[in-house]
């Protein structure tokens, strides 16, 4: 019987596989999640286990390197398509090791990442959307936002930073921005890294127990696990109201670093691979080119 179950398990794995991962992992619009259904160690569709992980995302490596110098290099001739990667979650999600994942796959140079932080006393004598605008990726370049104008519909709803009022009618503005974005050829890819109660403790014992981690670790970190119900609740708000066509949500169970990593390259590559980026074509005489330097 037990035999019988691990060949159900690998065929409905094998199935998944057919699947585009952004089919797999995208919240479904039109109703509030409820996060405490989905399982933050999940293993909704890839490979089944850390070591086959470790190598399917390795071999990611090389098609994405590809397809990011397609679309830089395509935006050399007009092409004004980019794609916006935003990653949300909850502290020790893992935002900040995936940008660093990321980035080791593509070249830095067409890359454009940001960590937003509390706002600035300059930032907040404007609308919020305004430090996005700043930091958006131009055109051939992949932009990675670690957190986002997110947090001020999060943090802001948790801490009661601002009106209710004027709360809600940013999830609206949101909607109309990205909107926007996509009018002008941004690819926005929304990433929910969802961790558990449990994995988050776990990670924050780490930082403690090792000195050289302590300095990401800030005693607010425990006051701030004291919130968790009202942040899980923003984020089911936050992921309802502002999934549209133009920029759906992605949920990735977060626990498992090692399938975050593969499921965000794969989100990545799936993203890339539709917007099929190709090289200009030579404006010059590539014959008369080669003659003349074969003569020097």
């Amino acid at each position: 019987m037990a035999e019988k179950r691990d060949d159900d398990r690998t065929k409905k794995r094998r199935n998944r596989r057919d699947t585009p991962l952004r089919d797999v992992l995208r919240v479904p619009g039109g109703r509030r999640p409820d996060l405490t259904a989905y399982d933050a160690s999940a293993i909704p569709a890839g490979p089944a286990d850390k070591a086959a992980g470790l190598a399917a995302t390795a071999a990611l490596a090389p098609r994405l390197a590809a397809l990011q110098e397609r679309l830089y290099a395509s935006s050399t001739t007009g092409d004004r398509r980019r794609l916006l990667l935003v990653l949300q979650g909850m502290d020790t999600s893992g935002k900040g090791g995936t940008v660093k994942h990321v980035i080791g796959f593509l070249n830095p140079s067409g890359c454009r990442v940001r960590a937003f932080k509390a706002p600035t006393a300059e930032e907040r004598a404007h609308p919020f959307l305004w430090r996005i605008e700043r930091a958006l990726p131009q055109a051939g370049e992949i932009g990675i936002f670690d957190r986002s104008h997110y947090e001020d519909v999060l943090i802001a709803r948790v801490r009661d930073l601002v009106p209710r009022e004027r709360l809600d009618r940013r999830y609206d503005e949101i909607n109309r921005f990205e909107k926007s974005l996509a009018e002008d050829g941004v690819t926005v890819v929304k990433v929910f890294l969802h961790l558990s109660y449990e994995e988050q403790r776990d990670r924050l014992l780490e930082r403690l127990d090792n000195p050289e981690k302590h300095w990401k670790f800030s005693p607010g970190d425990i006051e701030e696990r004291a919130a968790w119900p009202a942040y899980r609740e923003a984020y089911e708000i936050a992921l309802d109201r502002c999934a549209t066509d133009e920029a759906p949500w992605y949920l990735v169970p977060a626990d498992r670093k090692w399938y975050r990593n593969w499921a965000i390259s794969e989100l990545l590559l799936e993203h890339l691979e539709e917007l099929d980026p190709h090289y200009p074509p030579a404006d010059f005489d590539v014959d008369e080119c080669r003659r003349r330097l074969l003569g020097t």
